[in-house]
């Protein structure tokens, strides 16, 4: 089978109401989420596991370490570019909504990425690999710095995990 490019394939839909099943998403609730993918800075997105607690173990007898895998960790945050209406120069109601859904500290969100070989602009399937599957809390958005366009650093705290699970069939 052939490799596929990574850069430009990670579909992101953000929710802002709970799925039915958090570990089974269906596709009409992805396609009602936030397409976020193209409002991400992609230099600092963050949204992955990270290594799992380590739970010494080892026995008397062992001339090691031997840890066991405790609890799951996880990491997220998202630099957001800010969108804003041409005429009024307000933010933008539709294509601002990310950075509304995530301003506000404690705000909780589902969030669900695909990294496959399909492109980030290719709508959701249903049977879709998710890479990953999040709830997460948003901390105080924080100013990124000068230049480039407006934008927040979005720091979050996942609450709970779906590491490689599937859109799920029916409404």
């Amino acid at each position: 089978m052939p490799r596929s490019l990574a850069d430009g394939h990670k579909k992101i839909a953000i929710l802002t109401e709970k799925p039915a099943d958090p570990a089974a998403p269906t596709l009409t609730e992805l396609t009602a989420g936030i397409d976020a993918a193209c409002r991400i800075l992609a230099s600092d997105w963050s949204f992955s596991a990270t290594d799992s607690d380590k739970i010494n173990e080892r026995a008397v007898c062992d001339e090691n370490n031997s840890n066991a895998i405790g609890a799951s960790n996880y990491q997220a945050g998202a630099t957001i570019f800010r969108e804003f209406d041409e005429t009024t120069k307000a933010p933008d109601p539709v294509e601002d909504a990310l950075f509304a859904a995530a301003m506000v500290k404690g705000t909780q969100l589902w969030i669900y990425e695909r990294h496959t070989a399909k492109k980030s602009t290719d709508a959701w399937a249903a049977d879709d690999e998710i890479r990953l599957g999040a709830e997460v809390l948003t901390d105080e958005p924080q100013a990124p710095g000068e230049g480039g366009y407006i934008k927040a650093r979005v720091p979050m705290e996942v609450q709970k995990g779906y590491p490689y699970i599937q859109v799920a069939a029916g409404a």
